[in-house]
């Protein structure tokens, strides 16, 4: 699905600020993978997503979706064959603009607009089952203003905008960390029903060490601009936050003792009990 050939940039070339974000990183992401991100603060993972996406251009290497190449694409273009969830719930929706309003928006990304006035009843219904779904009463405030709705809340219609129409790749930067622990883990149950539901090629940011082993099928430990550490199948089904800790330690000793803490905010909970609730 995504095949990402060394690529590289570097910030503010020749200052005193220049920085190495991305070091002739590659890596091939298959159809269906749900990947998880973890690294310490200034690993490269925003970075990473922001290259995908095209909100920045790589200074070198290649990056092929589906066959496509968009190394060199313009971000708007790109905007069509993914989704995107962002750290903050304000980010991703139209606060003045009513849930309704904010849906059908989304389900003509990529679509060529029409003069047509008004919304197709069939979309109407079809937002309806899809709010449903997500458990929390909105397919009851279709017209309330996006504004007026909690975090979660606005973060789980933020999820549902990003895969209304099934993109090719979803990216979550993030996405629950500006949330309570209690909504977290709802939002986070949501984004596991909701890309197993569409097989949606994923890849999720997160600074929860617990989260990135509870959640998808292979996680990849990024540092420096690198990816130094990509594990799927039983060995990572069988990891913990200790294990984890330990491969930090083993590979990047000097960011386990610089972040520490950021890398270990996680609970040693069993990592099979996902709570509904």
């Amino acid at each position: 699905m995504l095949k990402i050939d060394n690529i590289s940039k570097t910030f503010n070339k020749g200052t005193i600020n220049e920085k190495l974000a991305l070091d002739g990183l590659s890596i091939t992401i298959n159809d269906g993978d749900f990947i998880t991100v973890i690294g310490g603060n200034g690993a490269g993972k925003s970075t990473l997503l922001n290259a995908i996406c095209g909100t920045i251009i790589v200074d070198n290497g290649s990056i092929v979706l589906d066959g496509k190449e968009i190394t060199k694409l313009g971000e708007a273009k790109r905007a069509k064959y993914l989704g995107r969830v962002f750290q903050d719930p304000m980010m991703g929706t139209c606060a003045d603009m009513s849930v309704e309003e904010n849906l059908a928006l989304a389900i003509r990304r990529g679509k060529t607009r029409s003069l047509k006035w008004g919304m197709p009843k069939k979309d109407r219904e079809d937002f309806v089952g899809a709010l449903a779904k997500l458990d929390l009463g909105l397919e009851e405030r279709l017209s309330s203003k996006v504004g007026l709705l909690s975090g979660g809340q606005r973060q789980a219609i933020t999820l549902l905008m990003a895969t209304l129409n099934r993109p090719e790749l979803l990216l979550l930067d993030e996405h629950t960390a500006a949330l309570d622990p209690k909504t977290a883990e709802k939002v986070l149950y949501l984004t596991k029903q909701i890309v197993e539901d569409g097989n949606i090629t994923t890849l999720m940011i997160t600074h929860n060490m617990q989260d990135a082993i509870t959640y998808g099928n292979r996680l990849i430990m990024m540092n420096a601009g690198k990816i130094i550490y990509d594990v799927s199948g039983e060995e990572k089904k069988s990891l913990t936050v200790k294990a984890l800790l330990e491969k930090f330690e083993q590979i990047a000793p000097s960011v386990v003792a610089s972040d520490k803490m950021v890398l270990a905010t996680a609970k040693e909970d069993n990592p099979d009990e996902v709570s509904e609730g």
